[in-house]
């Protein structure tokens, strides 16, 4: 019997004499680790957003692993809901120091980071270099036509310094809008020599035909590097970097260290790090079309003829821009 009675006693005694501010903040654990699971995420994979990314059917770091997998086109736009604004996906944390603190002291934000922490620690190191050896890393392959623009999803704001010799860390956006671009997203001499098959002009004159007979278009390159250490060891050899491009070509690529969440892989099909990626956006950031992998001969064809597109529709905006402000001249006189 006072093996039964001596845990009410403490209770009770503990209930009535809580007073200290380390005391209060672990009964509030306490009562909050009961809370229903469904608050934080319960797998590897991303957590879905108010509306859930383009489905794409290809391998992933995370979640089970695929033996057998062959690429498909794409079935629909993909891209980010919301249109991009410099300053977004900085990699900087914004939060002020007093924030920072009532955050550590949030345990609903607490539990979220574990989670993602979590989720981050249990992806296999190796596992997009085994998803290479599936059609060397392919995710989707390109659609033949450009999405309709009134359809097409947004392609989102990266930051990062470019080879320009000011050093300064600069967003894409302004790169891109007004202007119809092949963008590539490349981390690595595996992914660099699967983008030089989509825009080297060896490898695609048809494209280089239609860079050199509109300055509308442009190619803008992201090398991606989220370590550290290599990201440092690039900067190191900028100057090296720079004898390949034009020096009016310096501003165009970019070097990302941060920023590139889940969520933005998962809404723009960036699905394997180690693969390189192309992409036609349009004057307001729209993802136009995609590819991914070693393009197949007619995945080429399309990306020249899909940028073609692209500029025609930019052209046409800007002709009936000005006849609508001639219009307006005209009516005022």
């Amino acid at each position: 019997m006072p093996l039964q009675i001596a845990p009410k006693r403490l209770l009770w005694h503990a209930a009535g004499h809580i007073g200290t501010r380390t005391s209060t903040i672990a009964s509030i654990r306490l009562v909050q680790t009961e809370a229903p699971k469904t608050d934080a995420a319960t797998s590897a994979a991303p957590k879905a957003t108010t509306q859930d990314a383009p489905q794409i059917n290809a391998p992933r770091s995370y979640g089970m692993k695929v033996e057998d997998f062959t690429p498909q086109p794409l079935p629909r736009p993909i891209g980010m809901l919301a249109p991009p604004r410099s300053g977004q996906n900085t990699g900087i944390d914004p939060r002020t120091l007093m924030q920072k603190r009532e955050d550590l002291t949030n345990w609903d934000k607490h539990l979220v980071r574990r989670e993602e922490l979590k989720a981050k620690i249990s992806r296999p190191y190796f596992r997009d270099w085994d998803n290479i050896k599936m059609h060397d890393g392919k995710s989707f392959i390109g659609p033949i036509r450009v999405f309709k623009a009134e359809k097409s999803l947004f392609f989102p704001n990266l930051h990062g310094v470019t080879l320009e010799n000011s050093g300064l860390e600069r967003d894409t956006t302004p790169v891109l809008t007004g202007n119809a671009s092949i963008v590539a997203l490349l981390s690595g001499r595996w992914a660099e020599s699967q983008i030089d098959f989509w825009i080297n002009p060896s490898k695609n004159p048809e494209l280089a035909e239609v860079l050199k007979s509109n300055p509308e278009a442009q190619i803008v390159r992201c090398n991606i590097e989220e370590n550290s250490i290599k990201a440092w060891m690039i900067k190191l050899f900028m100057s090296s970097i720079r004898r390949n491009f034009a020096e009016q070509d310096w501003s165009k690529y970019f070097v990302i260290k941060k920023g590139i969440t889940d969520e933005i892989r998962e809404h723009i099909g960036y699905l394997n790090s180690k693969v390189g990626y192309v992409y036609i956006v349009d004057q307001h950031c729209r993802i136009r079309w995609a590819g991914s992998g070693p393009p197949h001969p007619v995945e080429n064809e399309s990306l020249a003829k899909g940028l073609q597109r692209v500029v025609d529709e930019l052209k046409k905006e800007k002709l009936d821009i000005v006849a609508k402000k001639n219009a307006s001249k005209t009516a005022k006189k």
